[in-house]
């Protein structure tokens, strides 16, 4: 679900134009464009995980504000009071992911997951803090460790001006619901830059076999990275040599998986390693100036991690590691397309100073992969 405050209607018409902000782009995979071997979800959002939410708030007000929030939520309850296990890898730490030590250090995560921009991760911090504090269920809780992560959007943003409150933040929290996923220039995405083209929110999933379980892998991302892009190994910023953006380096990449797979904290960061080769499927290069990290959790009811509890044992059986495998390919593929879905669903943004950020010219590069046999 995306919640937008009143403003953005009205701009998105006057800086995209009243058509493209009435286009829904489609999806990588609408284009008879298929990423790897498996089968994705239903929906082939991380929402297929059962439980997992996402909401969105899109801030746009004047010429210079194109930022926002989203929240990912493993599940609708408490989640203080019922934690899931959970990991972090980094591939590049030049970024301000608030809350890694104590996942690092206890295996769990006990607040919704947030993506906003750079400078305004303390205000959703902050947020968090006061919409885990004001459930009465948290009467008397003194220590919350809030999970909030970030990309740069300052080319497009007015990143300084900080215009994410926490308002905005709760509202993405309040509004996240199942279902499919809006992608693109939206939320957390709404002012990120991807390979030189207009990136933003992306989502996708990988369901295995029976034989290897049955699980979902779920992927969100938040692009705003450069590289040399690559879609099915074809080199396609090369094709497109001369199209603006494609020199692109410097950037970050923010990556949720979620999996209902009954996993421990040791195997679900094994996990989040293998999204990273998704990420360099696509031609990402991790480069000295980027944030990629990676946060895995499961929604395996089994595991669920009670505040409190009268046993001193955490209790559930977990996934072998030689059961690993399977999972490690979902993710691979989930991370590639939902990358990818991100640039095929964005729209122009016009932005800070007048900058403009176009979409990856997708008619180009169905062409490029049509040579390559790579498309419909």
């Amino acid at each position: 679900m995306i919640f937008q405050k009143i403003a953005a209607v009205v701009i998105l018409t006057v800086v995209c134009g009243a058509a493209a902000a009435a286009q829904t782009p489609k999806r990588i995979r609408e284009h008879g464009i298929r990423i790897g071997e498996m089968q994705p979800g239903t929906l082939n959002a991380i929402t297929d995980v059962a439980g997992v939410l996402v909401g969105h708030t899109t801030v746009i007000e004047g010429s210079d504000t194109r930022t926002g929030v989203t929240a990912v939520l493993p599940h609708a309850g408490n989640l203080f009071m019922n934690k899931v296990p959970a990991a972090v890898y980094t591939a590049n730490g030049f970024g301000k992911l608030t809350g890694v030590t104590q996942i690092e250090e206890l295996g769990e995560i006990e607040t919704p997951v947030i993506l906003t921009n750079t400078l305004s991760v303390p205000a959703a911090a902050d947020a968090v803090l006061d919409y885990t504090l004001a459930n009465p269920e948290n009467a008397g809780i003194r220590s919350i460790n809030p999970v909030v992560g970030e990309t740069n959007d300052g080319w497009l943003n007015d990143i300084r001006g900080r215009h994410i409150s926490k308002e905005d933040v709760i509202d993405a929290i309040k509004n996240a619901s199942g279902g499919p996923v809006q992608e693109g220039s939206v939320g957390a995405g709404t002012g990120t830059v991807c390979f030189g083209y207009k990136g933003g929110i992306g989502t996708a999933s990988r369901m295995l076999p029976a034989s290897s379980g049955g699980y979902t892998v779920g992927v969100l991302v938040q692009t705003n990275y450069g590289g040399s892009l690559r879609i099915n190994g074809v080199p396609v910023a090369r094709q497109l040599a001369g199209e603006e953006g494609t020199e692109a380096k410097d950037g970050s990449c923010m990556i949720i998986v979620a999996t209902d797979a009954p996993l421990d904290t040791r195997n679900l960061k094994r996990l989040a390693k293998r999204a990273v080769f998704g990420l360099a499927r696509t031609g990402g290069t991790c480069s000295n100036g980027s944030g990629e990290y990676v946060i895995a959790f499961t929604t395996a009811a089994s595991l669920s991690i009670p505040f409190q509890s009268r046993s001193p044992l955490q209790t559930g059986a977990t996934l072998r590691n030689d059961r690993m495998t399977p999972l490690f390919s979902a993710v691979i593929e989930a991370t590639e397309e939902a990358i990818l879905n991100s640039l095929f669903t964005a729209i122009s943004v016009t932005g800070y100073q007048g900058h403009t950020v176009s979409p990856l010219p997708v008619q180009q590069v169905l062409a490029v992969l049509r040579r390559h046999r790579m498309a419909e």
